[in-house]
């Protein structure tokens, strides 16, 4: 799985009537810092939003927190755990952050074959087969 050093938060995402809703919760506060870092572990850890069940006290929540965020729409229960809602249209998913790193592994095995060999060499297309 890839992994991301970041993640995208919405400058909006202060006033989304969802986070506003959980917010006006009792200990609605924690379970929005919960949400924010069940993002960072998904990019951090290549899920594609996806949270099991065991991964919640890393995510410094408890299951409180986590039925709040499924009352207020921002997970979805899974059979293992939940599923951040709409993370495939707000974040990167892995299957792009794993092309984007072949991509730049490709660019930089030719690079360094006409850096080495001069721009007629060619020699980095036979590497490029064993490049995922």
């Amino acid at each position: 799985m890839a992994g991301l050093p970041w993640v995208r938060l919405d400058t909006s995402f202060f006033d989304n009537p969802k986070i506003l809703a959980l917010c006006a919760e009792k200990d609605g506060y924690r379970a929005a810092f919960v949400y924010v870092c069940s993002l960072a572990y998904a990019g951090k850890h290549g899920t594609d939003g996806r949270i099991e069940t065991y991964v919640l006290s890393r995510l410094n929540g408890r299951r409180a927190e986590a039925d709040r965020l499924v009352r207020n729409g921002l997970w979805k229960p899974t059979e293992t755990g939940w599923q951040i809602h709409d993370y495939e249209q707000l974040q990167q998913t892995s299957e792009t952050t794993d092309q984007i790193k072949a991509d730049r592994r490709r660019a930089a095995i030719k690079g360094n074959c006409v850096r080495h060999h001069g721009p007629d060499c060619g020699c980095w297309r036979n590497g490029l087969s064993s490049v995922p």
